[in-house]
């Protein structure tokens, strides 16, 4: 079943669910926001108190970091870009067989992204729901002249308590941390007792958050980039949309094009980042 709804306030998202999954994306941002396997916990983390506003981001799911990563340099520009906070097009959904939906979603150049970003481009989803979930951002520039573009998905994972999370496949791998700005290299397992904010590089093999009771495994294509990122107390504390103990049960792993993997498209070229997503139990 993939049906179209409609928040009181007029919130647009649809909604898909079949034999194995159930799953909703708003069409602001394209933002996948829930992801469940029927019996299961969600994969996905949400906020209690996240808002359902237009112009607003959702605070949970994976929002869309496009076309850039962070903060632009111009600092009256939203952090993260605009996609997240643009209505998408929606283009098509189909019902593969009773297990999988498949659906697109575009957005393209308008008078108001070119004031922020004066490139002609077009932005692409594709979302695979089943068993296994699998994203495809594929940006291709409609411009005459090349862009660059860094660009994120900004996955929030659930976990059943952060201090008992393990991410593993990073091991020996150069990182930026970002509440420091030093380069550094990672020894081991990502394990968490503080604030973590690490954007690594040269990332090539599938990425495992093991929690208490599943593993999730993440690969990742046209990306050689990963964002770690919990916020842990005294951030959370500061931020919108957010429980003050929010930090216990979520974490992001983002498959991105980030800081050194940005990529630049020329006249015509596309790029496409795509991330598989799926659980085993322990």
């Amino acid at each position: 079943m993939i049906a179209h709804k409609k928040l009181p306030n007029g919130f647009e998202y649809i909604e898909i669910k079949n034999s194995t999954t159930e799953a909703k994306i708003a069409l602001q941002g394209a933002h996948l926001f829930h992801y469940a396997r029927v019996g299961e916990e969600p994969i996905l983390w949400l906020s209690e108190v996240s808002d359902f506003e237009y112009k607003k981001a959702i605070r949970g799911g994976i929002p869309i970091c496009w076309p850039w990563f962070g903060f632009n340099e111009d600092k009256s520009l939203p952090q993260h870009g605009f996609a997240r906070t643009s209505i998408w097009q929606f283009i098509s959904s189909e019902e593969v067989d009773k297990q999988t939906a498949a659906l697109i979603l575009r957005m393209t150049h308008n008078e108001e992204t070119l004031k922020m970003w004066p490139y002609k481009f077009e932005l692409e989803l594709h979302v695979i729901i089943s068993k296994r979930l699998t994203i495809k951002l594929k940006t291709t520039n409609k411009d005459e002249k090349s862009f660059k573009i860094s660009q994120a998905l900004h996955t929030y994972f659930g976990v059943l308590d952060i201090c008992e999370v393990t991410v593993k496949g990073l091991d020996k791998k150069p990182y930026l941390d970002a509440l420091t700005w030093n380069h550094e290299i990672q020894t081991g397992d990502v394990t968490f007792n503080q604030e973590v904010d690490r954007v690594y590089q040269e990332v090539d093999g599938e990425i495992v958050l093991s929690d208490r009771n599943r593993e999730v495994y993440i690969k990742s294509r046209g990306s050689s980039s990963v964002v770690v990122w919990n916020p842990w107390i005294e951030k959370t504390k500061r931020m919108s949309a957010m429980k003050e103990d929010a930090y216990k049960s979520m974490l992001c792993i983002e498959t991105s094009n980030a800081f050194a993997d940005a990529r630049v498209l020329k006249s015509k070229e596309s790029h496409t980042l795509k991330a598989d997503i799926f659980t085993k139990p322990l």
